[in-house]
C-alpha cells in the first residue's frame, strides 16, 4: 500500500509531511490541492513520521491538512528517441506542448511520444550476452544514430530471449525481451526511466580525458584549452558577456549533442534562446543547429525548486547520449541561481549556515555534480564524453564569494570574464591573466598536442601568457611613471602584449570569418604571434613605437577576417614581413 501523508506545515515552496508509512530520501509525491491540482515535490529531509518536501510548483492556496501521496519513486527522467530538438522544463514537461500563453500550475505534458514509430534497426542477434547499457540496436533521430540501450537499471548478464527484427514499432512497442541467469524476464521498450540524481554509470571505465575541445574561441582553445569530458566555468559580473559566450561555444563546437540547462535566467534571455536556436545554421553538418540541440528551461519566475531540478535533468540526459559513444556539451547559465535555489531551501530547513548563508556542503554538492562529466570507455569499445561548462554571476563581480571559490575547486578551466574588458570592448572578455587551463599541465594533454599541433605547442602557449603578463606589469609602470619616465623597453613589451591580445585574442562574433577559427588556422596565426613577440626592435625613443605596433595589429586584423590563405591574406602577410624587417634588430 502506498505511503500516504497530511500537510502540517507551509514556509513558501517547502512543506512539512506528517506521514504514516515509509518514505525515502529525494522520494517523489504529489500535494493534492482544493481545486483538484496534483503538485510534484521531493522528498528533501526525513524526522521521524514527518519529512519536509519542496513543491517545485507555486505554494500559493495550499492549506495545512492537504493530502500526499508518495511513489516510490525519485525523481525520474524518460529517455529515450525524441528528445532532440526538445525544449524542457526543469521537470522534462515539454514546453511546446503546454497550452495557453502562460504556464499552468499542476500541468504535466509528456517528455517523448509513446505512439511515434521509429525505424528499428537491431545490432545484436538473440541469444546473446548484455549487460546495462548496452546497444540493443538503432534509430534515426534527426541525423544521427540513436541507440536503444539495455535499462541501465539491470544488474548483471542477460540473454536476449527474443528481438525484434528490422521495422518500424513505437516507442511503447517490446522490442526484446531479456532472461536473467535465475530466469526472471525483462521486456525493454525504446523509451527508460531513471533517477536524475543518480549517475549513469553502465560503462567499461572512466579515463582520464586528453583530447582538446575544439570550440572556435581562440581564446579558449589555443591559450586554455578544454578537453573532450572535461570541466570549466565562466565566472564574471552581469553584462559581461557570459551568456553570449556560451552561445558562440555552443554554436561552434565540435561535438554532436549541445544541451542547453537555464538555471533562472530572466524570460528575455530565454525568449531570445528559443526564437534564434531554430535559425542558427550548423557549421558542421549544414543543418539547423536546434536539430542537435535540447534545451532544458526554468526562468526566474519559476520556484527554485525547480531550478535545483533542472541541472540534473540537463545531466542525464547528457549522460545517455554519451552511452551512445557521442561527445556531447552541457551549458548551465547560471550555476549561480542552482547555489541560490540551495541556500534558500537549506534556511527554510534552518540549518546551519556556510560562508554568505550558503550550505555547509555547498563545495560538495558541486564537486559530486561536475564529477558526472567525462569520457568514458564502453564495453564495445567506443568511448563517449560529457563536457559541462558552467557559468556563476557572482554579485558585484566578486571573485571571492562562495559559489566561484567552491566551483574554482572542481572545475579544471576558468574563463574569468572582466568587466574592464567588456567596458573596452575587448571580446570575448576573458582576463587572459586571471584565467588558466589546468588541462595544459595534464602529460597525456601535452602529449596530444606536441603530436596533433606540434611538439613545442605548449611551451609557446607559456610564453605568450608570460608576455601578456609582463605586458601588464609594463603597463602600470608606464601609468604610474609617465611615458617617458621608463625605458624604451618598457613600451615594447607593453605593445607586443596588446598585439597578442587584440590580433589573437580578440574576435568579432558578428564577422562570418572571425566569429569562429579552426586549429589550424590558430596555430598559422599563433606562430606569428610568437615570432612577432620574441622579435629585438630598433626603436630610439618612445614615441616610434605605439604608431608602428599599431599598424602591425591592423594589418594582423585585417587578416585575421580574410579567407584563410586567399590572395588577400597571403598579399596582407607579405606586406607584415616586409614592415617587420624595418625595426628588426640585425
Amino acid at each position: 500500500m502506498a505511503t500516504t501523508g497530511k500537510i502540517v506545515g507551509i514556509v513558501a515552496n517547502l512543506v512539512t509531511i506528517e506521514v504514516n508509512g515509509p518514505v525515502s530520501q529525494n522520494e517523489i509525491c504529489y500535494v493534492e490541492t482544493e481545486a483538484g491540482e496534483r503538485l510534484q515535490s521531493e522528498v528533501i529531509k526525513i524526522q521521524g513520521n514527518r519529512v519536509s518536501a519542496q513543491i517545485f510548483e507555486s505554494t500559493g492556496g495550499i492549506k495545512t491538512g492537504a493530502k500526499v501521496e508518495f511513489t516510490d519513486h525519485m525523481l525520474e527522467v524518460d529517455l529515450g528517441p525524441g528528445l532532440l530538438s526538445r525544449k524542457y522544463d526543469g521537470l522534462q514537461n515539454d514546453l511546446d506542448a503546454k497550452t495557453g500563453l502562460f504556464l499552468k500550475r499542476g500541468e504535466n505534458t509528456p517528455a517523448l511520444s509513446k505512439d511515434q514509430e521509429w525505424e528499428f534497426t537491431p545490432l545484436v542477434e538473440k541469444g546473446g550476452r548484455v549487460r546495462a547499457g548496452d546497444w540493443l540496436g538503432e534509430v534515426r533521430e534527426n541525423w544521427l544514430n540513436h541507440k536503444i540501450m539495455v535499462p541501465f537499471s539491470l544488474e548483471g548478464v542477460w540473454e536476449i530471449e527474443s528481438l525484434v527484427g528490422k521495422g518500424n514499432y513505437r516507442a511503447s512497442d517490446e522490442i526484446a525481451l531479456l532472461r536473467s541467469a535465475d530466469g526472471k524476464k525483462q521486456s525493454v521498450n525504446m523509451i527508460q526511466r531513471w533517477p536524475i540524481r543518480l549517475a549513469i554509470q553502465s560503462y567499461a571505465a572512466k579515463p582520464v580525458a586528453y583530447k582538446p575541445l575544439q570550440t572556435g574561441v581562440r581564446i579558449i582553445d589555443t591559450l586554455n584549452p578544454i578537453v573532450e569530458g572535461g570541466t570549466g566555468f565562466i565566472p564574471g559580473p552581469f553584462g559581461s558577456g557570459k551568456t553570449v559566450l556560451q552561445h558562440i561555444i555552443a554554436a561552434n563546437a565540435q561535438v554532436d549533442i549541445v544541451i542547453i540547462c537555464a538555471v533562472g535566467e530572466r524570460a528575455n534571455e530565454v525568449v531570445e534562446l528559443f526564437v534564434e536556436y531554430p535559425e542558427v545554421d550548423d557549421p558542421y553538418t549544414g543543418r539547423k543547429l536546434m536539430e542537435r540541440t535540447i534545451i532544458v528551461v526554468n526562468t526566474s519566475n519559476m520556484p527554485v525548486a525547480a531550478r535545483e531540478a533542472s541541472v540534473y535533468t540537463a545531466m542525464t540526459i547528457a549522460e545517455y547520449y554519451r552511452q551512445m559513444g557521442l561527445k556531447v556539451l552541457l551549458l548551465a547559465d547560471s550555476t549561480s541561481r542552482w547555489a541560490q535555489a540551495l541556500r534558500e531551501m537549506s534556511n527554510r530547513l534552518e540549518e546551519l549556515p556556510g560562508p554568505d548563508a550558503f550550505p555547509m556542503d555547498l563545495t560538495a554538492i558541486i564537486a559530486n555534480f561536475y564529477a558526472r562529466a567525462g569520457r568514458v570507455d564502453l564495453r564495445n569499445g567506443e568511448s563517449g564524453s560529457v563536457t559541462f561548462i558552467g557559468t556563476v554571476s557572482p554579485a558585484g563581480g566578486n571573485l571571492k564569494e562562495p559559489v566561484t571559490e567552491a566551483t574554482k575547486k572542481v572545475a579544471r578551466c576558468f574563463y574569468a570574464l572582466s568587466q574592464k574588458r567588456a567596458d573596452s570592448k575587448r571580446y570575448p572578455a576573458i582576463d587572459p591573466i586571471d584565467s588558466y587551463s589546468k588541462y595544459l599541465e595534464y602529460q597525456e594533454v601535452q602529449e596530444f598536442l606536441a603530436e596533433s599541433i606540434e611538439p613545442h605547442w605548449v611551451e609557446k602557449v607559456g610564453y605568450i601568457n608570460d608576455v601578456l603578463r609582463q605586458g601588464r606589469s609594463a603597463s602600470n609602470q608606464i601609468n604610474i611613471l609617465g611615458d617617458d619616465s621608463v625605458p624604451v623597453g618598457y613600451h615594447e613589451v607593453y605593445w607586443k602584449s596588446e598585439l597578442a591580445d587584440f590580433g589573437f585574442l580578440q574576435q568579432d562574433a558578428f564577422d562570418p570569418v572571425d566569429r569562429v577559427t579552426a586549429m589550424s588556422r590558430q596555430r598559422y596565426m599563433f606562430d606569428i604571434i610568437n615570432k612577432i613577440c620574441r622579435f629585438d626592435f630598433r626603436f630610439e625613443t618612445f614615441t616610434e613605437v605605439a604608431p608602428y605596433f599599431k599598424r602591425l595589429i591592423n594589418q594582423i586584423k585585417q587578416m585575421n577576417y580574410l579567407e584563410f590563405q586567399s590572395d588577400e591574406f597571403k598579399q596582407l602577410e607579405d606586406e607584415l614581413d616586409s614592415f617587420l624587417m624595418e625595426r628588426k634588430v640585425s
